[in-house]
């Protein structure tokens, strides 16, 4: 007779701890309107952190110092994972800023008596291209991977072919809800953009149609009671979990045999690509994708759904929204020196912050 396994939990930590500063900070994140996601990946660096610090016996935030953040950088640099390769420059600069924005939390709490982490200079990121990007071919194999003959085949169909249409983030379709999708006038709502920021997006058409036959024929019988109208549910009939999504995605990409890796934020790459190459005007990318900021000294204008809708549609492969286009109209008022190479420097990095592996 099996056994039964007994998980033994992990006691909580005591109050004053570096541990126990930790939760304190990430529930504060969350209180403060930071997305989950921003909360998630801060508590996982500072876990990281704690755990370094208490095998050399740090316990308390009082006893973290600046030589000692020092040699935890150091221990970034050097660290290699299983297949031998560093950490990413991103991968360090991200948990550098979590445990930055950890102690200066402490600080303003009163916590500590000064902030040991107000000098540490953050790693450069260098300039990255993406490092695989579908063509307009690749694409369309890609998504005749999906096999639409069945229930679990016809809501991948859907979910690649709204990534390739509207190139949001992973997040974003893991949480989009049955009604975010209007699709009489091609668009879709994403209520919780990164910064929780809200944006409408143009969909085409041909997506809007595989979606409206998967919300007809195959979320019905995937979804499980009661249904809390998440648009895309896994097979257990919930969410997608994030990780599970990119798995999915990744396995119809290999399917295909064009050769790319990448998951999920392989379709934002290619959207980005495509639409430039496509003659889009660089600030309604920025809008499309939810970059508010693609400068830290530059802020862009909102650009006027009707005027992004005509741009999606001469510019993107996937776009069949017949609908005649009147121009730019004056939606972007402002001029900027953003380049092609600023638009997906900005796609790739955010990859790193959201690893898909």
């Amino acid at each position: 007779m099996a056994t039964e396994r007994r998980v033994q939990a992990t006691p909580p930590a005591l109050p004053g701890t570096l541990g126990a500063r930790v939760v304190e900070f990430v529930e504060w994140t969350r209180m403060a309107g930071y997305a989950e996601s921003t909360a998630e990946v801060r508590r996982r660096y500072l876990v990281s952190f704690c755990g370094w610090c208490g095998e050399r016996s740090i316990r308390r935030p009082e006893e973290v110092t600046r030589p000692v953040l020092l040699r935890y950088q150091r221990r970034l640099f050097y660290y290699r994972k299983r297949d031998g390769k560093p950490l990413s420059w991103s991968s360090q600069h991200g948990q550098l800023v979590a445990i930055r924005s950890f102690f200066k939390w402490l600080t303003i709490e009163s916590h500590i008596l000064y902030n040991p982490a107000s000098e540490l200079h953050l790693p450069r990121r260098p300039p990255r291209l993406p490092r695989a990007v579908l063509t307009r071919t690749e694409a369309e194999e890609v998504l005749r991977q999906a096999d639409p003959g069945t229930a679990q085949g016809l809501r991948d169909r859907a979910i690649l072919e709204l990534f390739y249409a509207t190139g949001m983030r992973r997040m974003e379709v893991v949480g989009a809800q049955v009604f975010d999708l209007d699709a009489s006038q091609g668009l879709m709502r994403v209520r919780h953009g990164k910064g929780d920021k809200e944006r409408v997006i143009p969909v085409g058409e041909r997506a809007c149609r595989w979606v409206e036959r998967y919300l007809a024929e195959a979320r019905p019988r995937l979804v499980v009671e009661p249904d809390d109208g998440t648009l895309f549910v896994a097979d257990g009939g919930k969410a997608f979990h994030p990780q599970y999504l990119s798995r999915v995605v990744r396995r119809h990409i290999e399917a295909s045999g064009v050769g790319k890796p990448g998951g999920c934020h392989l379709f934002r790459h290619t959207v980005a690509t495509l639409m430039l190459n496509g003659g889009a005007d660089i600030r309604f990318i920025q809008q499309m994708l939810g970059h508010a900021d693609i400068s830290t000294t530059q802020i862009y204008t909102r650009v006027a759904v009707k005027s992004l809708q005509e741009v999606y549609q001469r510019s993107h492969p996937a776009a069949l929204l017949r609908r005649k286009a009147a121009g730019l109209a004056e939606a972007v008022e402002n001029g900027d020196e953003s380049t092609a190479e600023d638009v997906l420097e900005a796609v790739e990095a955010e990859a790193d912050e959201e690893p898909e592996d």
